[in-house]
């Protein structure tokens, strides 16, 4: 099977693996702090200004208790957003209040964000699709007019960025994802930043067991009569990550750059090979000034022919799906709206097989299958078939 996403592991990173392994100690440690500094300079900010967790879901649950969302408060997010957003909303009893994205871009603008706030909002989230920064600066300039928090959903943009300034750094709280779907990948984990370093220390606490005191082995606690000794300033569960998996990252880290590049490589041919297939279109290319981490490549098609592709693509080992499924669509939501846009997408959209393992031999044949699946729907059409 041509996967549509995959690690690219090798042996830097068993030896960082078996670095930590006989060090005896795989907890939160020194490599965690490594990581977080490296991540730190990656998105020019400063080592205080940011913290590593377990996955980016506990950074973006992390992110609704530092904003202190609660009841009777809303926060806009697009319908085409990861589940843990959502719920995240959700589980601090506020409403998650679903607007509408371009059609063609899956990103919202500033209008569909606009068109969703009330005076219940206290938040948005904002999602940068498949590595496309958006209209992210517009929609930062709204929301501080309105007073609003504002919180980037990083996880597909882990080398994004408009004008030079990293995806992550327009708002207040960004959240990043280091899962073995992503770019860079740390097998789990995720990255929280804030403009505002006390944010930051208050994340740190939440999220290792609200602990006044999070280490035996700290200067504080040396210092100490009983440094066994702490206190509790919240009852938060424990959503650290740990020196394995921040060895992982550190290594994936510094590969970035040329798994970004090959993805590009990887786009530009699917751009070329698939721009003259009847009946398919291409994404939007990425506006003047932005730069994307090619996390997802996409095309789309007529919707009377869409999932017949997936699943004719499937069948020869090739795999493809729609992210993400439409939130205001979930029952557990309970949303009531229209959104036109969001629902274009979902009925036409087609995520294609993006990694940086993909041969040019897999690139081949994933635009071959692609071009002779497409050309036969379009050929049967015409003739009745279906």
């Amino acid at each position: 099977m041509i996967n549509i996403f995959q690690p690219s592991f090798g042996d830097e990173e068993l030896a960082a693996v078996r670095e930590v392994l006989e060090s005896r100690w795989v907890g939160k440690g020194t490599k965690v702090e490594l990581f977080e500094r490296a991540w730190a300079d990656h998105i020019g900010a400063s080592a205080e200004q940011v913290t590593a967790l377990s996955s980016c879901t506990a950074a973006t649950f992390v992110a609704m208790e530092l904003i202190e969302v609660g009841p009777g408060d809303e926060v806009v997010l697009p319908s085409v957003s990861f589940v843990g957003v959502a719920n995240a909303i959700a589980a601090r009893g506020a409403r998650p209040v679903f607007c509408d994205v371009d059609g063609r871009t899956l990103n919202p603008t500033v209008a569909n964000v606009a068109a969703a706030l009330t005076e219940r909002t206290k938040a948005v989230a904002v999602l940068h699709y498949g590595g496309q920064p958006g209209a992210i600066a517009e929609i930062a300039e709204l929301c501080r007019d309105r007073g609003l928090w504002l919180i980037e959903d990083a996880a597909n943009a882990q080398a994004s960025s408009v004008a030079g300034k990293p995806a992550g750094t327009f708002g207040d709280i960004a959240v990043w994802s280091f899962d073995h779907g992503k770019i860079a990948v740390a097998v789990e984990g995720g990255m929280l930043y804030a403009r505002d370093p006390a944010l930051v220390e208050k994340a740190a606490k939440l999220a290792y067991l609200g602990l006044e005191q999070r280490s035996g082995f700290d200067e504080a606690r040396r210092a100490a009569t009983r440094w066994w000794e702490f206190d509790v300033c919240s009852f938060s569960p424990r959503r650290i990550m740990n020196d394995v998996f921040a060895a992982i990252g550190l290594v994936q880290l510094s590969r970035l750059p040329e798994a970004v590049a090959r993805r590009r490589e990887i786009a530009a041919e699917y751009d070329r090979a698939l721009a003259s297939v009847p009946g398919l279109v291409l994404a939007p290319p990425v506006p003047a000034g932005h730069v994307t981490s090619h996390y997802l490549y996409w095309v789309q098609l007529a919707p009377s022919v869409r999932d017949t592709v997936a699943r004719e693509l499937y069948d020869r080992g090739i795999y493809t799906t729609f992210r993400y499924e439409l939130l205001h669509k979930v029952p557990a939501y309970g949303a009531k709206v229209e959104l036109p846009g969001a629902e274009y997408a979902s009925a036409r959209t087609l995520c294609l097989p993006l990694h940086q393992e993909l041969s040019d031999a897999d690139v081949e044949t994933v635009t071959s299958a692609l071009h002779e699946v497409v050309t036969a729907e379009a050929t049967d059409a015409a003739r009745g078939v279906r």
